[in-house]
């Protein structure tokens, strides 16, 4: 018997549960529609939530970029990695969230595996909403510190588990995602703050799906809820509404001094690369000359949402363009992803473990990069292939 049976046993077993992730093949640029595995589909998979990621003006800064900067940093940023776009980028991205400072990181991911080790370790407690992002999860077991959820967007139950919990410990971090990103709805920030404030606790917000959303013209989370100076770190994204790639950690600057003596994947992990950077700068320069893009999305995500109550689906909890086709059992969501993209619509299956078992759904990014004509066109494929399989 070899050593890696186990392994084939395990895939088989997940192809029988319909949990078994078949990876499709993009063949164009990113954008409302999409060459996938050699057919051109309807795009409701991307996070690219404002259509940056082939905007011209992000396309142009970074080959300008690349010809002025070269590509890669060659260091991590601690020895000789660190570039005036880098320097530019944070003070740009601090300026724009409305904070003290920030620094970047190689992905959203990363950010969270950055900070939270940083700021509690074995003597100290998390307090996690139990729906939060496996990043921020990773982050919080990499910490040692002890990790007691509390009931999804519950400012109750984080309360009582505070209570209970606070005095056996030397410090304590609140965590919590903006945006939760299977079911797209809403942290109760502002209640959640007034829990941080009340015992004293440095709260924590992953921004990753309101950057770009929520909050004046993509100002995100805390500017949405009108929070400025109030939140000890958001952590965010350059991957999703700014169409690049990078991970931000903004706040207090004390803290993002901090993160740039201890955070390991700055100190570790070479930079972002020169076009990355210079894209990133673009798109804020396009988030800051206009709102027009981010109305535009609330416009597309409001129009679609209607029409897919109206055909009889269950949308779920969702308060954001993120909109998540409740379907229950993962073959069930496979099957309808599959009939979808027959249809000529790309609309991946979400399961377990990404989501909870019998929580399986079509999780549809709308864009705005989407015209009226392929919303119409996606719902259209959705009251056909619903129908066929018994849902509507």
């Amino acid at each position: 018997m070899s050593k890696t049976d186990w392994i084939q046993q395990e895939i088989d077993n997940l192809q029988a549960q319909g949990l078994y992730n078949r990876i499709r093949t993009i063949g164009s640029p990113q954008g409302a529609w999409l060459i996938v595995d050699g057919k051109r589909v309807l795009n409701f998979c991307s996070n690219n939530y404002l259509g940056l990621a082939n905007h011209p003006d992000i396309v142009n800064a970074a080959r300008k970029s690349v010809d002025t900067m070269g590509m890669g940093p060659a260091a991590v940023r601690s020895i000789a990695g660190t570039m005036t776009l880098h320097v530019e980028l944070e003070k740009r991205l601090a300026a724009f969230k409305g904070v003290e400072a920030a620094i970047t990181f190689q992905s959203g991911f990363t950010a969270n595996l950055a900070t939270i080790p940083a700021l509690v370790g074995k003597e100290d407690v998390i307090f996690s909403d139990k729906l939060n992002h496996a990043s921020i999860i990773d982050g919080a077991r990499l910490s040692g510190a002890k990790i007691i959820p509390y009931e999804h967007n519950d400012v109750n139950s984080l309360e009582e588990q505070i209570k209970t919990n606070l005095s056996q410990y030397r410090r304590a971090l609140i965590v919590t995602d903006g945006v939760f990103s299977m079911d797209g709805d809403i942290a109760p920030l502002p209640a959640i703050y007034e829990v941080a404030q009340k015992y004293d606790i440095l709260l924590m917000v992953d921004d990753a799906h309101g950057e770009g959303v929520l909050g004046k013209g993509g100002r995100g989370i805390v500017d949405h809820f009108g929070l400025h100076g109030k939140v000890d770190v958001e952590v965010g994204t350059m991957s999703k509404a700014f169409g690049v790639v990078g991970g931000v950690v903004a706040g207090k600057a004390i803290i993002i001094e901090w993160l740039r003596q201890r955070g390991r994947p700055f100190l570790f992990s070479s930079a972002v690369t020169v076009p990355d950077a210079a894209a990133c700068l673009a798109a804020i320069d396009l988030l800051e000359d206009s709102t027009q893009l981010v109305d535009k999305l609330w416009s597309n995500a409001k129009y679609f949402k209607e029409e897919m109550v109206k055909l009889g689906f269950n949308t779920g909890v969702s308060q954001t363009p993120i909109t998540p086709i409740m379907l229950g059992e993962a073959k069930l969501a496979q099957q309808f992803s599959r009939e979808l993209f027959e249809e000529g619509v790309f609309a991946m299956a979400i399961g377990y473990p990404t989501v909870a078992q019998g929580k399986a759904r079509i999780r549809v990014m709308i864009s705005a990069a989407h015209s009226k004509d392929d919303l119409d066109k996606g719902l259209e494929a959705f009251g056909k292939v619903g129908k066929k399989l018994g849902v509507i």
